[in-house]
């Protein structure tokens, strides 16, 4: 954190009014896709984190230094535009914040994050949770973790432009340390679930394999799950989403599909009961029986859904020869992205080494990895 308060002072000089705002990244463990099918989702806060140092204003510019970046950006919170920029996730949170009526004050700063860029570990929810911490902080405005979650997605949704889900706001914003969180999509509860790690780890691997295809393959998968239902509905009319067809119930109609959105459905609702038993495992402390839960889910990914890449899959299948692993899969919207590898500590530090040497050779691309435990979600410190 030192570094952080140097980086300040040298910026904007005395810093004996700010504060510091941390805001983790995110891994999801298991309930990939199922978000915006009603389902439950299984993520947690990572090591990984956005860290803003913060000196409030008198007038009502907000100007922030982006230090990895090596961009500065202000604004005022009078006059609030979109630029198509970085600074677009701190400016939605303030007009969010606005439209609810609280009195916002200016303020200057610098950021900076270990969470890597366009690699689907939330560096986008971090900044924006990071953000409406220090503006409702300096406002004396109290929310709880999941108003803060739900006000960061409309930000994201409404005035960036991206639809994005829930998940990615609520873990950065609600997770506990040692605690992985189930998050049901449909009510929007939360539970903490023990994830009490021991003599293991999640050791998160960056592909580095682009991810242009992901958007295109998201709205199309999306599509063909509405199909779907649709379909389904007539056999099954109180199923309101995905979420309601139990795998008994889809055997039964599966044959009434089209082929590639009965695939697309039969990975959907196998996810969503996995993601459910993989959680009374983790409850029952049972993380062999877990890890296989993470490897059926990306098998399921790659074969059903259509997902995954060369690259993931090269990544996955190294992973689970190695010593000590239990589980790996892809995590995220897919194409590129990370993996996530479930595996004891002791044999990390062998794996970290050669997975990216070995992957280098295999596919030419360069990869990242980072040993996480579960940590505490976003806070003014």
């Amino acid at each position: 954190m030192s570094n952080i308060n140097e980086l300040f002072t040298q910026h904007f000089g005395d810093d004996s009014q700010a504060f510091t705002v941390r805001a983790p990244g995110r891994v999801n463990l298991i309930g990939e896709h199922v978000d915006y099918n009603d389902g439950f989702v299984l993520p947690m806060a990572i090591s990984l984190e956005t860290i803003l140092r913060i000196r409030p204003r008198e007038d009502q510019t907000v100007k922030l230094l982006a230090v990895d970046l090596n961009d500065e950006k202000q604004f005022s919170l009078d006059n609030i535009e979109k630029e198509n920029n970085w600074a677009d996730y701190v400016k939605g949170v303030a007009v969010e914040l606005q439209k609810l009526g609280v009195k916002l004050r200016g303020f200057e700063g610098v950021v900076t994050s270990t969470v890597p860029m366009a690699s689907g570990l939330s560096s986008s929810a971090a900044l924006e949770v990071g953000a409406c911490l220090a503006f409702s902080h300096l406002s004396e405005y109290s929310m709880t973790p999941e108003e803060t979650a739900l006000l960061c997605q409309r930000a994201e949704n409404k005035f960036v432009g991206v639809n994005s889900g829930i998940m990615d706001q609520m873990a950065v914003a609600a997770c506990i340390k040692n605690h992985a969180l189930l998050l049901d999509c449909r009510s929007i509860e939360l539970q903490h679930v023990p994830f009490n790690l021991g003599e293991y780890c999640v050791v998160v691997t960056d592909s580095a394999a682009p991810r242009e295809l992901a958007g295109s393959a998201y709205n199309e998968r999306r599509a063909q799950c509405e199909e779907g239902l649709a379909i389904l509905q007539k056999r099954l009319p109180e199923a309101r989403s995905l979420r309601d067809v139990a795998p008994d119930d889809f055997a039964k109609y599966e044959s009434e599909l089209p082929e590639i959105v009965a695939q697309r459905v039969r990975f959907v609702v196998e996810e969503i009961a996995r993601t459910q038993a993989a959680v009374e495992e983790l409850k029952s402390g049972n993380l062999p029986a877990f890890g296989k839960y993470m490897n059926d889910s990306h098998a399921g990914l790659r074969d059903l859904y259509g997902v995954s890449s060369s690259e993931l899959d090269w990544l996955t299948d190294w992973a689970r020869t190695q010593d000590g692993v239990l589980g790996s899969r892809m995590t995220g919207a897919g194409f590129g992205g990370c993996t996530v590898t479930l595996m004891r500590k002791a044999n990390a530090p062998e794996f970290m080494q050669r997975q990216p040497q070995e992957y280098k050779t295999a596919t030419g691309r360069d990869a990242r990895c980072w040993q996480c435990d579960a940590e505490q979600g976003a806070q003014v410190l």
